[in-house]
């Protein structure tokens, strides 16, 4: 299993080598080190821990045992960005942005009402929320909250290019998180 802990820089593009430019997220991912492994024997679960600084990071793992697990495994092993390669497929996680607190139109897609035909203040209103025989409001139910903040997976992002000079690594597409937030790339 490849794995590495890095921070969101910028979005940029890139251009394939026909021409066309294809968006892309930047990702500072300095070298790790394996400072703890967790066995499903000692601990209940297999997971890695790894370190750079002060900084601890755990992140599971399905099992210790894989093919592509030739060397990471070790304590002390370090990891890098060289790891990946152009062309693979990886899965994204991190903290998406906060955006407090929000109507049922950002924060659900719903449309409103009309701007015109008798409607006067009610634009961005919810409208009806169900039968009126429940008296009660059910649970679930779409209306304005709290939104963002939430810890995002993302599978199947294309590694566009590696700079392990630079310790960078751009993946495809846009990535949830703010500039500076911690993301965690495995593959």
């Amino acid at each position: 299993m490849k794995f590495i802990v890095g921070k969101k820089q910028e979005m940029t593009q890139m251009f394939r080598e026909d021409g066309k430019a294809e968006p892309v997220t930047l990702v500072l991912a300095a070298p790790v080190e394996v400072s703890l492994i967790r066995t499903n024997e000692k601990d209940g679960y297999t997971a890695l821990q790894v370190r750079r600084n002060n900084m601890r990071r755990e992140v599971r793992l399905k099992s210790l045992h894989t093919k592509d697990a030739t060397g990471i495994h070790e304590l002390g092993a370090t990891l890098t960005v060289s790891q990946f390669a152009v062309g693979d497929r990886v899965t994204i996680a991190s903290v998406s942005k906060s955006k407090g607190f929000q109507g049922g139109v950002k924060r659900h897609g719903f449309h409103g009402a009309s701007s015109t035909h008798g409607v006067k203040h009610a634009h961005r209103q919810p409208g009806s929320i169900g039968a009126g025989g429940v008296q009660r409001v059910l649970k679930g139910q779409r209306m304005a909250g709290r939104m963002g903040g939430e810890r995002v997976s993302m599978r199947g992002v294309r590694v566009v290019n590696i700079y392990p000079d630079q310790n960078i690594i751009a993946l495809k597409g846009g990535i949830p998180g703010h500039r500076g937030s911690l993301v965690e790339i495995s593959a």
